[in-house]
């Protein structure tokens, strides 16, 4: 577990940490590459859309660990439209797209669907965020062939799997998901969803349940930079660097000899 691109800050206005105390924290624990996504406008409390366009003032290597600044947008129709403007996000490192009840219209597991569908054809679109809740169904089949097609991972959320979660029925609904992914050859990635710094990196109950499911490894985006890189074109820009492809090889070497003990 090389890396974790879902997590939140201090600018979203329901997370603890800021993102120096975030990155600090995801370096600590051995992580090769970490991201920042704190929440788009249409979310109550969090940040406007000025927020977004500034990221070019923050270094891109923190605690000796690269990092993406990037966005956890808002579907806000059955159409895919989300919260953030193609120009604004193609100045982004990476877009993570959810459906969150507080920012679309009730629906059908039909309306849910073709709403996550028509998000993954948006080109700046990289991840579907949390597909795993019982109050907003999905059909998983059709997600998992679309992000085949599209080439967007979809995440394993391992916010959506810890006990207490507010998220109904997420590890039934993310075994179902696995399932059809595995069928289909999609490629997932695990999000922490972490709101404080002792979360980030945290994918405990995501590596669990894969575990579980015997889920194959090489449809997994955290256990290659190179296999990430290949659905997030700012990040292969960023290993073409050669001083941060090194920087970043010797801490996925170093994670990985710690995952084999």
């Amino acid at each position: 577990d090389l890396m974790d691109l879902h997590t939140h800050t201090l600018a979203c206005g329901h997370a603890y940490n800021t993102l120096y105390e975030m990155a600090r924290s995801a370096s600590e624990k051995g992580l090769a590459l970490f991201g920042s996504s704190d929440h788009a406008p249409s979310m109550p409390g969090s940040c406007h859309k000025y927020y977004f366009t500034n990221f070019q003032v923050i270094p891109r290597v923190l605690y000796h660990m690269p990092i993406l600044m990037g966005a956890e947008l808002n579907i806000l129709d059955f159409d895919g439209q989300v919260d953030l403007p193609p120009d604004i996000l193609k100045k982004m490192d990476y877009a993570i797209a959810s459906i969150h009840i507080q920012c679309i219209a009730k629906g059908t597991a039909a309306d849910y669907t073709r709403a996550y569908v028509k998000a993954m054809e948006n080109p700046l679109i990289h991840i579907i965020g949390h597909p795993d809740d019982s109050r907003l169904p999905a059909d998983y089949d059709t997600l998992a062939a679309a992000a085949r097609e599209t080439h967007t991972l979809l995440e394993i959320n391992n916010s959506s799997l810890r006990p207490g979660s507010l998220r109904i029925g997420a590890k039934d609904n993310c075994a179902k998901l696995l399932e059809r992914c595995a069928h289909y050859g999609t490629s997932i990635i695990m999000g922490s969803d972490a709101h404080c710094e002792a979360d980030a990196g945290n994918h405990r109950y995501a590596i669990e349940l894969l575990e579980e499911l015997q889920f194959p490894e090489e449809l997994v985006a955290n256990t290659s930079l190179e296999r990430a890189a290949s659905f997030i074109p700012s990040l292969a820009a960023r290993l073409a660097d050669p001083l941060l492809r090194a920087r970043a090889a010797a801490r996925e070497t170093a994670a990985c000899k710690e995952d084999a003990r």
